[in-house]
């Protein structure tokens, strides 16, 4: 049977069926890069999630190595054109959590609507501050889907329980089965100025890599509310930060991959919401975070690389 390395948690009632058919697990957990080039010597199988980086240089070094299997949806972690190059399988789980991905966008999106963690935060401090916080009602309204895959689609079918308006771009998508979701295609830029909340799921490729930069931002306008459950890098990060310090923004960003500078203002605006944020922790794609303030400093406690939890400043 194969010998199975295992570099991030993973549930083990999973990895007991592995045991059970007969393969040795070896769980190896925090690996530096140059641990992992060592570990994956004689293994069959690698079993990652988000931290590790299986690189051209650890494939090469895997020469025993079958599949490699991502436990989520994005691959962008693995070097795919070198492990096809050396034979070696990629797999994922590609539906392993779109209904959680799908639920946590009308999260952002009711959250944003109703204003719920700026009114929760007043009420904490013994502030009622009803009328600042009143928010809007999601009925009515238009939602533009950016990305008509799994997860956009779950989303656009629970926006229209709500009663909004459906828009979605989405150049793989025929007119029949948009009109069959109950969903209007049309191009990113009718999109941008007919929505009243935009939600982006993407996949992370060169289609879609920095696919709404400064400029498409800035025709959506201040009103529009956004809601980002799409890998890095599908949006230009400074130009949604630029965004984000002039006008109402819902952003939930993916850890490992963002710098969040203070001074974009992300942390400090009355308006918006950053994933679960303040003194909560949430689970996103298996990435735990915690954004807090200690004394004059913002910190957030999340996943590092070696898959333990790591604490930095905001800077």
């Amino acid at each position: 049977m194969a010998r199975v390395l295992v570099t991030e948690e993973i549930a083990d009632s999973g990895l007991q069926q592995l045991r059970d058919a007969g393969h040795d697990v070896d769980i190896q957990l925090g690996l530096t890069p140059e641990q992992l080039l060592e570990a994956v010597k004689g293994a069959q199988a690698l079993i990652i999630r988000s931290s590790t980086q299986v690189d051209a240089p650890t494939l090469t070094a895997a020469t025993d190595m079958v599949v490699v299997g991502r436990a989520g949806i994005g691959l962008d972690n693995v070097d795919v054109a070198k492990a096809t190059e050396l034979g070696v399988m990629v797999v994922n789980a590609p539906v392993s959590n779109i209904l959680s991905a799908a639920e946590q966008t009308m999260a952002l999106l009711l959250s944003q609507a109703r204003n719920i963690p700026q009114a929760h935060a007043a009420l904490k401090a013994g502030k009622w501050e009803r009328s600042k916080w009143e928010g809007v009602e999601l009925h009515g309204k238009t939602l533009g889907v950016v990305g008509l895959g799994k997860i956009g689609a779950l989303v656009a079918q629970r926006a229209l329980a709500f009663g909004m308006r459906i828009v979605a771009y989405d150049p793989f998508i025929s007119e029949d089965r948009a009109r069959h979701m109950g969903v209007q295609l049309m191009d990113l830029d009718a999109l941008l100025e007919q929505s009243d909340f935009i939600t982006i799921h993407l996949p992370k490729n060169k289609e879609t890599t920095n696919l709404l930069d400064a400029k498409a931002l800035l025709k959506a306008g201040a009103q529009v509310k956004w809601a980002n459950q799409a890998f890095p890098k599908t949006h230009a990060k400074t130009a949604v930060f630029d965004s984000v310090r002039a006008w109402v923004t819902t952003i939930n960003l993916e850890p490992n991959t963002f710098t969040i500078r203070r001074d974009y203002g992300l942390l400090t605006a009355d308006s918006g919401v950053l994933g679960d944020f303040g003194n909560a922790t949430f689970d996103h794609l298996g990435v735990r975070s915690r954004f807090f303030r200690d004394g004059d400093k913002f910190m957030v406690e999340t996943d590092g690389a070696d898959g333990k939890l790591a604490t930095f400043e905001v800077k």
